[in-house]
């Protein structure tokens, strides 16, 4: 099964390399560990939280914040607003500039969404991530390192495609978001050996792919 990619578009990067302790305190910041902040904007929120990990791997940052908006990105508030903000803090303004640049990196070559219908009315994020880093290690309560699978879709097909990803692999769900998100769709992480992640990913991708193409069965 091959699947068309929809590559995520960043919409807008800052650095503040020495902000105001109020503003890191407030955004989940400590402002005695803290002083540089990098703040990005995307329109695909869930590869923002797989960059956002990604950058815990390459440079000695915290995430301290990380939220989607409501109604997804064909409805932001604003050009530069997207899906989500993700904010990430450090002591050292060096140590943003090289997270920044393997956030970037992770969404311009590995994790976005697909389409999961031929028209891109239906989407699919079958990701899985072979060795999390300690943002999404520490919200998924395992130890770094560890792979998993981060499978989001559409509320009928991110449903049965959980079901099919749970019975296609030895993997047990340590997070499951049912319908709605605050972009209406519905999320799961799955954890267990890459290779039964991989096995549980295209399980689910293809029946995502199965409900759009047959929504009554």
């Amino acid at each position: 099964m091959t699947l068309e990619p929809i590559l995520p578009t960043v919409l807008s990067v800052r650095r503040l390399p020495n902000a105001d302790p109020a503003l890191i305190a407030g955004y989940g910041g400590d402002p005695t560990r803290h002083t540089s902040l990098g703040l990005v904007t995307c329109d695909q929120d869930d590869p923002m939280y797989v960059a956002l990990d990604e950058a815990t791997k390459h440079a000695p940052i915290d995430v301290i914040f990380a939220k989607r908006f409501y109604a997804g990105s064909a409805h932001a508030s604003g050009r530069l607003s997207g899906e989500i903000l993700g904010v990430i803090a450090a002591r050292d303004p060096s140590a943003i500039d090289a997270a920044l640049e393997a956030l970037e990196r992770c969404l311009a070559h590995d994790a976005c969404f697909y389409d999961a219908d031929g028209k891109k009315t239906v989407t699919v994020f079958p990701h899985v991530i072979s060795s999390l880093g300690e943002y999404l290690a520490r919200e998924a309560g395992l130890a770094v390192g560890s792979p998993m699978a981060y499978l989001v879709a559409p509320p009928m097909g991110a449903t049965i495609g959980l079901d099919a990803a749970l019975k296609a692999a030895d993997v047990r769900a340590v997070r499951i978001a049912p319908p709605p998100t605050e972009t209406n769709f519905a999320c799961a992480w799955l954890a267990g050996t890459l290779d039964a992640c991989e096995a549980a990913a295209v399980a689910y991708a293809a029946a995502v792919v199965d409900v759009a193409n047959h929504p009554r069965r």
